[in-house]
């Protein structure tokens, strides 16, 4: 890009973003301002941004722990011992907070000290790519900057929406809390409220003042400049609001996003730009924009309709979303998971899962032991996620209980790394955890359930006993993730097809960019034996096949292929 096409482009989102409440001149001036702060363009890279033997772990700095040690040179520790074959690690926010584990920021450029410093991180990054939050939308009560707004002084005390009265209520907008929107404070003795979308330790950042995003560009040059290779945008759906609207989606959000990008393109053009939008599904495909917004996007309706699919038995509503997602464009990926720290997102099944359905679904997942966050819509109180860990919730199926909820489990990792997109795991699921309802009693946050601390030491002996079922995982997605990646099929951006093999089954067949490979991954859906002709699928006679998975080949593409309970084939034309 033309450094005159770069400049022209920045002013135009600048305009776009602000032409309501700055002038030309003013524009101009925070144009400049921006400049000053990113001067030195980085050398571009030739590489590729991903291909497909990358896969991504999230965790949190404290998520492995060990006695009179900073958790960041433990994590690293651990990392390099039983996580070889990820390249990305998520690492959830090691800022100083003041509650929800992290995301309500007290101070952007400090590591919580418990988890150790700049320099502890910067040793991961040299075995690992780094990806951390920028926690965007609001800030905690406790920050220095919303100190200052209630003191009336700079920086920050225009930082913050806010009002002289209570925010009208209204149905329109949308928020994943069931919180009162208004907090009340005190400024210079009057009554003022403040917008809080997440909770009242949460006040959201008034970007409608350019100051507040002048401020996140020097605190994203910061991470940026400390070798961080992705940047997750925090909550971004929710950032601009305006009165008589959603307050989500909104276009300047847009434009903020793809300013962003644009900026990070253009000097430190190896880092990705990740939007996390926890929203409905063709919701959440608007933040690639035209290939200029976020890099990836989380993939949020997978989880819950991979799951549904897993311990329902039944496909019917997975291939019909996996058969309208469209394909990701070049430079733009999904990101697949499982579960996450914040449990399994429901609003991205809206639309797709009918609600009696839905009640079937939660009714199933109380009776696992999980528990329910709930907002407020338009008056009307719903779930917004469920919390639960992933091997609890494959402890039964709809059919009742059996001896297979391992085989579940791995069947739904084994779907996650068929599909388009790059896959991510949360360490939780990684570690085979259980509830951790204690840990809810102490915190008394749901979210807590799944996100047990571990102890190191105690770790490597439970890895120690071959036998058990932390091992059992280890040891089979870790196998997973190393036959994934020798598999150009299975390239991020790699053609995917759902195939229509009946609702007992699903199946996709992927093809490589070079249209050298294919794979067709088909898996058993249900807790008995079953069999498909492979005449339903259509292998070209004249290839040889094999099956990845049990290293077999396939002798007559005419016979049929037996399936254990929750057995899944990979049938490719290429054995790598």
């Amino acid at each position: 890009m033309l450094k005159k096409d770069f400049s022209e482009k920045v002013k135009q989102y600048l305009f776009q973003i602000y032409s309501n409440d700055l002038s030309k001149k003013q524009i101009n001036n925070l144009f400049f301002n921006i400049k000053s702060i990113f001067t030195q363009q980085m050398k571009r890279s030739k590489k590729d941004l991903w291909n497909e033997k990358d896969f991504l772990l999230i965790t949190y700095a404290d998520s492995i722990k060990k006695n009179n040690q900073k958790n960041l040179i433990t994590l690293n520790n651990f990392l390099k011992k039983y996580c070889k074959e990820f390249n990305y690690i998520h690492i959830l926010p090691f800022f100083p907070f003041s509650s929800d584990d992290g995301f309500a920021v007290v101070d952007y450029k400090k590591i919580k000290i418990e988890h150790g410093s700049w320099k502890d991180l910067k040793k991961i990054t040299k075995n690992f790519d780094i990806m951390v939050d920028l926690v965007i939308n609001h800030c905690s009560s406790n920050n220095k900057l919303f100190k200052n707004f209630l003191e009336n002084k700079n920086p920050g005390k225009d930082f913050f929406i806010n009002s002289e009265k209570k925010f009208p209520k209204s149905n329109k907008i949308v928020r994943p809390r069931s919180s009162d929107l208004s907090k009340k404070v005190f400024v210079d003795g009057k009554n003022t409220y403040v917008w809080c979308t997440f909770g009242h330790d949460q006040v959201d950042f008034d970007f409608r003042n350019p100051n507040v995003l002048l401020y996140f560009f020097e605190i994203i040059k910061f991470y940026l400049d400390q070798d961080i290779k992705a940047l997750r945008l925090d909550a971004v759906a929710f950032l601009w609001k305006e009165h008589g609207t959603s307050c989500i989606n909104l276009p300047q959000t847009h434009n903020i996003i793809r300013l962003i990008r644009l900026i990070i393109d253009r000097f430190y053009n190896k880092t990705l730009v990740i939007t996390e939008t926890n929203i409905p599904s063709h919701e959440n495909l608007t933040y690639f924009g035209n290939n200029n917004e976020a890099h990836c996007i989380y993939n949020f309706s997978l989880a819950p309709l991979l799951i549904h699919a897993v311990v329902s038995g039944n496909s019917f509503y997975l291939k019909k979303w996996s058969r309208g997602m469209p394909p990701a464009q070049e430079n733009n990926s999904y990101l697949n998971f499982l579960s996450t720290h914040d449990g399994i997102g429901m609003r991205p099944v809206e639309g797709i899962l009918p609600e009696n359905e839905i009640q079937k679904y939660f009714n199933f997942f109380k009776k696992q032991g999980g528990l329910f966050s709930y907002r407020t819509n338009a008056g009307k109180k719903s779930v917004y996620e469920v919390n639960i860990t992933l091997l609890e919730a494959f402890k039964e199926c709809y059919n009742g209980k059996d001896k297979l909820g391992f085989e579940r489990f791995i069947l739904a990792h084994t779907i996650l790394f068929s599909m388009e997109g790059i896959p991510a795991i949360y360490i939780q699921n990684f570690l085979g955890s259980k509830n951790d309802n204690s840990k809810v009693k102490k915190t008394n946050s749901y979210r807590s359930i799944n996100r047990r601390n571990w102890n190191f030491d105690s770790l490597v002996k439970i890895f120690q006993n071959k036998s058990n079922i932390n091992s059992k995982i280890l040891h089979s997605l870790n196998r997973l993730m190393i036959l994934r990646k020798k598999q150009i099929a299975f390239h991020p951006n790699a053609t995917q097809f759902t195939l229509q093999l009946g609702d007992i089954f699903f199946g996709i067949w992927r093809q490589s960019i070079d249209r050298s490979q294919s794979i067709f991954c088909i898996s058993n859906l249900t807790n008995k034996k079953q069999k498909i002709s492979l005449l339903d699928i259509n292998l070209i006679s004249t290839n040889n096949w094999f099956d990845i998975l049990s290293n077999k080949k396939i002798k007559n593409i005419g016979d049929e292929l037996m399936f254990r309970p929750y057995q899944t084939f990979w049938i490719t034309n290429k054995k790598i």
